[in-house]
């Protein structure tokens, strides 16, 4: 049975069936922090992931927000985004409570995210800068699709 939290018209879901995964690809090869992402990498990547779909009563997607998680001790909050056109709705907020009230997604020991514009959001849903900054490393490649793009 999907995890599902209705807002006012909107729909969020984790069902899966329901993702547009090139209305994904759409927003995110764009976005500051995929730009460029080749198609089958964002269906590779929704494939293997816990997906929240933000949907209009037509089923049009308007939001995301994709979770990487072995669902016992670890999760990583990544792809967050609403369309322009449907910002400032509270879309935002009910995926991140659908995200945090997720049955899979209780007890963990962690749950890390990256943003440069939206930590005002995070915050009320207790995601807070790390409190060890210096234990954290990280293996970055940020030109990956640039560089194998066909």
């Amino acid at each position: 049975m999907p995890h599902e939290l209705q807002h006012n018209s909107y729909l969020v879901s984790d069902d899966p069936a329901r993702l547009e995964v090139k209305a994904v690809h759409a927003f995110l090869v764009s976005s500051y922090w995929a730009q460029g992402i080749p198609l089958e990498t964002v269906e590779r990547s929704l494939k293997n992931s816990l997906c929240f779909g933000a949907y209009t009563e037509a089923r049009e997607q308007v939001g995301l927000a994709r979770v990487i998680s072995d669902f016992a001790t670890f999760a990583w909050l990544a792809d967050v985004y609403v369309l322009n056109a449907h910002r400032g709705r509270g879309i935002s907020k009910t995926l991140m409570r659908a995200v945090v009230s997720h049955p899979r997604l209780q007890g963990l020991r962690r749950f890390q995210l990256c943003t440069s514009d939206a930590h005002a959001l995070y915050a009320q849903f207790g995601f807070t800068p790390p409190t060890e900054p210096a234990s954290h490393m990280e293996k970055r490649d940020p030109d990956i699709y640039k560089r194998t793009a066909r």
